[in-house]
C-alpha cells in the first residue's frame, strides 16, 4: 500500500465521521440522552485523529500523482489549501469534542455542546469540500469544463495494469 492509497482510504473517514458524529450529537441533545452524546463526541475525537494521518499522507501521494497524465496542478493546489483548514477545524472540534466529554453532566456542558456542534458544522463543510476537490484531482468527469491538466495530451493511467507488483501491496 502506497501513500496514494492510504490517503484515499482514509480521507473517507474524517468526511462521514463528522456526519455521523453531528447526527448522533443532533439526536443525543434532542432526547436529552448524556450516553448519546458522549458516544458523538468520541465520534468526533476519533475523526480528529485519523484527520491527521489523512492531512499527513497528503504530500507524499501529491509527489506520485503530480507527474500523471489529467492531473490538474491547479486542483491539487487547491484541495492542499483546504486540507490545512480542515485538519485545523477538525483538531478545534475534536479538542472541544474532548472538553464536552469531561464537562459532559456539568453546568457548563449545555453551551459547550453548542460551541462543539457549531464546530463540528463548520468543520463538516470544509472537510466536504475538501474531499470534493480532491475527488477531481483524479475524477475528470467531475470537474467543470474550466479545469486545465498539467498533462493534457497524456491519457488517464489505469492503476489496476501493475499487477505484476505483488510486493507492492
Amino acid at each position: 500500500m502506497n501513500y496514494v492509497h492510504m490517503h484515499l482510504v482514509l480521507s473517507h473517514l474524517p468526511v462521514l465521521g463528522t456526519l455521523f458524529g453531528l447526527f448522533l450529537l443532533a439526536y443525543g441533545v434532542v432526547r436529552k440522552s448524556a450516553e448519546v452524546q458522549k458516544i458523538s463526541l468520541g465520534v468526533f475525537v476519533l475523526a480528529a485523529l485519523v484527520t491527521i494521518p489523512v492531512y499527513l499522507t497528503g504530500e507524499p501521494a501529491e509527489e506520485i500523482v503530480e507527474h500523471m497524465g489529467g492531473i490538474s496542478e491547479a486542483l491539487i493546489e487547491q484541495h492542499e489549501d483546504s486540507a490545512i483548514s480542515a485538519l485545523i477545524l477538525m483538531e478545534v472540534t475534536g479538542a472541544l469534542a474532548l472538553l464536552n466529554i469531561f464537562f459532559l453532566g456539568r453546568a457548563i456542558a449545555a453551551k459547550f455542546i453548542i460551541v462543539t456542534a457549531l464546530s463540528s458544522v463548520l468543520a463538516s463543510g470544509v472537510i466536504l469540500w475538501t474531499a470534493n476537490l480532491g475527488g477531481k484531482i483524479r475524477h475528470t468527469e467531475i470537474r467543470s469544463s474550466g479545469a486545465q491538466t498539467t498533462n493534457p495530451e497524456k491519457k488517464i493511467e489505469n492503476d489496476d495494469d501493475d499487477d505484476d507488483h505483488e510486493d507492492d501491496h
